[in-house]
């Protein structure tokens, strides 16, 4: 009988990531907290924390904590908008380090990912050096620290990942799997909601092992076909593997309005400037996408969605515009105030492929207007250029 061969899951997240970039360079923020997010006005502003230092954890801030709760638990605090211009640049460059030690990485996000090095740890050694080797390449190369999980299995990779934070790195063996796992809270379970952590603490039901000894017949009646498979995560069965990504799944932006508004032209405006937001990213990561969806969330903050997806793939703004524009005419909101908008492109493919000839020749022009502006751009900033019909939003 063969042996299954062990696995070497690797699950890098890089500590508080946007505020880390923004105390390595200013120095005068290192050791205060900063949050990087929207503005919070004072305690009156919008919108959330995109992400905050340890300092300002202290205080109880934490990523999707609402801008004006953040401000009245720390409002001693740094506060910062997003720069993500700033912050892709160095995902980037810490995403070829990663390739550095295996082609098997599958993004995530921005700052975290998942690394399958069994056939790579050989060159640099034990499994265990090959994680402390990344950590240490990305410190040099960008100044910022990692957290680390080594497992045989991904959800345990990414458990481990989160308990020495920050610069922490945590190895599982098989033989310690469950003995790692089971005392744990059962919140600590990927993909595990608040709905479920609910049902499963009135099954009296409060850790990982408590979990994995119940009969799962029981949970499947009461979790239905999730129920067999937290059973399976909870006695350390995860059969995921890494799925190498060199491209992104998708490209999106949104935005939450000061405000709850009906004003249709506001909205538009904003679309226009979301649809500019992601040409643009689509343009400079090289690709183009066939489906675009749109995101509303009304007063209440209950949140649709509506997609459309293209004959074939594009990246210019108008065109990004016209389906975003026709999602929204036929979306019937009720009546409710709209507080937040977003513009998401997914199914991309590179730039260059084309699948068809036609209005090739338009295509062209098209990009030829586009390539001026992104070097207008470039030179004197995303904000020197915009369209007619996109006003200064917030106005």
């Amino acid at each position: 009988m063969l042996m299954a061969k062990r696995k070497f899951i690797v699950h890098v997240d890089m500590d508080a990531f946007f505020a880390a970039i923004e105390q390595r360079d200013n120095p005068k923020f290192r050791g205060k907290p900063v949050v990087v997010g929207a503005d919070p006005k004072k305690g009156r502003g919008r919108g959330v924390v995109s992400t905050c230092s340890y300092e300002a954890r202290k205080f109880g801030v934490h990523s999707g904590l609402p801008i004006s709760m953040t401000y009245r638990k720390c409002p001693h605090a740094i506060f910062l908008p997003v720069n993500m211009e700033k912050y892709a640049k160095i995902s980037r460059q810490i995403y070829k380090i990663f390739y550095d030690f295996t082609p098997e990485v599958e993004p995530i996000s921005i700052d975290e990912a998942f690394m399958d090095i069994t056939g790579s740890f050989h060159l640099f050694g034990t499994p265990r050096k090959t994680c402390l080797l990344i950590k240490s390449r990305v410190k040099r190369d960008t100044g910022l620290t990692a957290s680390v999980g080594l497992a045989p299995v991904k959800m345990v990779a990414k458990i481990a990942s989160d308990l020495k934070k920050p610069d922490g790195l945590v190895e599982v063996s098989p033989e310690g799997l469950l003995g790692f796992l089971w005392p744990l809270d059962i919140r600590k379970l990927w993909g595990l909601g608040g709905k479920t952590e609910i049902i499963l603490r009135k099954m009296n039901i409060n850790t990982i092992g408590e979990l994995a000894k119940k009969d799962v017949k029981e949970l499947i009646d009461m979790l239905g076909k999730n129920g067999a498979h937290f059973w399976n995560l909870a006695n350390g069965i995860d059969e995921r593997g890494v799925e190498s990504a060199e491209e992104a799944k998708s490209i999106g932006n949104e935005i939450t309005f000061d405000k709850d508004t009906l004003s249709r032209e506001k909205i538009e405006n904003t679309l226009m400037l979301l649809c500019e937001k992601v040409s643009d990213r689509l343009r400079y990561d090289g690709v183009k996408g066939k489906t675009i969806t749109l995101k509303i969330r009304l007063e209440g903050f209950k949140t649709y969605t509506r997609a459309v997806t293209m004959g074939v793939p594009n990246n210019f703004t108008d065109v990004l515009y016209k389906e975003i524009k026709n999602l929204y005419n036929r979306f019937d909101s009720k009546g409710k105030k709209v507080r937040l908008v977003g513009v998401k492109v997914s199914k991309l493919s590179p730039a260059d492929f084309r699948d068809t000839l036609f209005n090739e020749a338009g295509d062209r022009k098209k990009e030829n207007v586009h390539s001026a502006v992104d070097k207008i751009k470039e030179k004197f900033g995303t904000g020197s250029i915009h369209r007619a019909s996109n006003p200064t939003i917030g106005k």
